[in-house]
Order: structure tokens, then sequence, then C-alpha cells
């Protein structure tokens, strides 16, 4: 097995040890006399529950065995409210394994427990599993170095983009740092530090910087503030009422926009490398002509990859209008519809401008190393 795989798994391994570790060992923000257990449901009292449709009102008296931390093995009752918000709550059943909140007495024994949610890490940690098994199995070296850059992304996600926001640093500062930041981890760890590479991150921050422009420009005339984001107002109402909600949307257009300008980018950067090492006296015009090809092709899919994500997260929306059949221009009009066009269509001048822009700087760079024929 080659010295550098193996390597790469290893720092994989070691660096989501080390991220593991670190939310493992984090203290949630939770009053002292709650604790979070891990559950399982042993009997279930309905009696007091009414169904509407596939709304419930009323609550169930759980019998549960708990199975972690000290309270372990200790058998007790738990209640389930229900309130007819089908999005945040749960029918529980016999055998389910639910996360629930223990209330301590000032004794630190059980006075009350209160299921939260089913528990489901298992099956997303057996989802990133075949995921990763997948990846490593096609891609190989590659595919553990997109794996690392995948984690790190979470990371500094987490720890840098949302936590400095919230510390009440600028939104679109704070985002275009972090998406400089995330492209040249990603771009360079996939492609190397390499004129591919060069080309590619460089592509990517003008199209960013196009998207981040247009945003600027088209959302103040669209007159919208950003509060159609989901859990804008549980944010407000927890204390944070001067953040600047309006940057905050224009964040998240140009956040999700930025891994299909990278993916853009690397598929032109790629390309006119590969090119440039099968034919090595092909001139910068021919390899520009080339890239230009390779991004308008690339370009006609992936601007309806955009409609077809944004489109996902909103079918029941979508489905709703047929229902009520609203005229288009009240449809059109809604702040939720112009907010999520606005993010497809922003999203997608960026992406248009990437494959050029992309082309021009790779007929620079890459046609300029004469001497090195090898791919990075």
């Amino acid at each position: 097995m080659n010295k550098s795989f193996i390597f790469s798994i290893l720092a994989l391994a070691t660096l989501m040890a080390a991220i593991s570790l670190y939310f493992w060992a984090r203290e949630p923000a939770m009053d002292p006399s709650t604790m979070e257990v891990k559950a399982r449901v042993m009997a279930v009292d309905d009696s007091e529950v009414h169904t509407f449709g596939l709304s419930h009102i009323g609550f169930q008296t759980l019998g549960i065995q708990i199975l972690n931390t000290r309270f372990k093995g200790v058998k007790t009752q738990a209640t389930n409210s229900l309130n007819g918000q089908i999005d945040l709550e749960n029918l529980y059943h016999v055998n389910d394994t639910i996360i629930a909140a223990v209330i301590m007495d000032k004794d630190g024994k059980i006075e009350h427990v209160k299921a939260i949610d089913l528990y489901r890490q298992n099956s997303l940690l057996s989802m990133f599993i075949v995921f990763t098994i997948a990846l490593l199995l096609y891609a190989g070296a590659v595919g553990v170095k997109a794996l690392i850059s995948f984690v790190l992304s979470i990371f500094i996600i987490w720890e840098i983009l949302v936590k400095q926001i919230l510390a009440g640093y600028p939104p679109l500062i704070m985002t275009t740092f972090t998406l400089i930041l995330l492209s040249a981890i990603i771009i360079f760890m996939i492609a190397g530090l390499n004129r591919k590479g060069l080309t590619a991150f460089l592509g990517t921050i003008a199209g960013l910087a196009v998207t981040l422009c247009a945003t600027l420009v088209f959302g103040k005339e669209a007159g919208l503030l950003g509060m159609t984001q989901p859990y804008v107002n549980a944010l407000i109402f927890s204390g944070y009422y001067n953040l600047d909600i309006r940057q905050i949307f224009y964040s998240a257009i140009i956040l999700g926009a930025s891994g299909a300008a990278m993916d853009i980018a690397m598929d032109i950067a790629a390309s006119m490398d590969e090119i440039r090492i099968k034919k090595t006296n092909i001139s910068a015009k021919e390899l520009i002509k080339s890239g230009f090809t390779v991004g308008r092709q690339v370009i006609g899919t992936m601007t309806t990859t955009l409609l077809l994500a944004y489109s996902g997260g909103y079918l029941t929306l979508l489905m709703i209008f047929r229902v009520k059949d609203p005229s288009f221009m009240r449809m059109i009009n809604l702040k939720i519809v112009s907010a999520e066009i606005m993010r497809t269509l922003i999203g997608s001048i960026g992406l248009v401008m990437v494959a050029p822009i992309t082309a021009l700087l790779g007929g620079i760079i890459i046609a300029s190393f004469r001497s090195d024929t090898k791919s990075g």
C-alpha cells in the first residue's frame, strides 16, 4: 500500500479523533440541575394523547430505562408534551431510543424526566461510514484528502464563522474570510500546491467576489431583510437582538454558492492542466479556448443543480402553492419565494462568472509553466 495513502489515513484518523474529543469535552449551555441522557422506551401510555390527522395534542407518559451517565440502568418515568407541532415533536413507541432531560433535586436525585427527541446518532454515523467507505474505495488517497477537508470545513464553519458572527463580528466580513480559508484548504489539499490548485483557488475567489457584489446590489433593491431564514426568530428571542440578519442572509447566499463555485473552478483548472500535460506546446490562447469549452458544459448543468438543491428544500411550499393556486404576482412577491429566487439567481450569476475567469487565469498561469509537465 502506498506510504502517502497510509499517512493520509492516519492524518484523517487523528484529525477526526481530535475534533470528536473536542466536541465530546464541550460543556453544553445547560442548567447544572439538568442532565441529558440516552434512554430506551420500555412502556408507553397514550391515554392523554388526542390525535387529529398527523398532529398529536396532549402528553405521553413513558416508562424508560436510562442507558448512560451515572443514572445508567435506572428505570423511571418520563413525560412527552405534544402541542401539535409535528415538525418539532415525536410520538414515541416501545423500544425507541430517545434523548431525555433529567431534572434533579438539590441532592442530585431524579425529580422529573422529560423526553426531548429520538436518538439518531447511530443512523447518522452509519450513513457517514457508508459515505466514507464509498469515497475511499473510489478515490483512494484523494478521497482521504477530501474527507479531511470535509471534517475541517465543518469545524471551521462551527468554530470560526458561527461563533464569531454570534460574538458580534460583521457577518459578511467573517463569511468572506472563512470562505477564503476554506477554499485554500480544500483546493490545495485536493489539487496540491501547484499551477492547477492556484488557478482553481483564484478562480473560486474571483467568482465569490462577483457573488458578493451581486448580493449587495440586488439584495438592497429587493428589500429582503433575511427574516425568512429558518430559526431567525428563535435566534432573536434567545437574546441576539443586535445581529445583522440581512447580512447573515447575504452570507448564507454566498456560502451556499461557494461549494459549486469551487467545483466549477476545479473542473476547469484540472481539465486545462491535463490538456497542457498532453499537449506541451499548446498556446495560451488555445488553452483558454479549451477552458471556455469545458466551462460551458459544466455551467449548463451546475446552474440547474442549484435550482434543484434549493427547490428540494422547499418542496412542500411548492405543493401548497399548487393547492392554493395564488396569482403569479402574489406568489412571486412573497418574501420566502423572493428570497429563494434571489438565492438561486445570485448563486448562478457567481457560477457563470467563475467559468470564464478560471479559464482566463488558467491560460495565464498554466500555459506559462513551460518546463512543468507533471500534474500536481
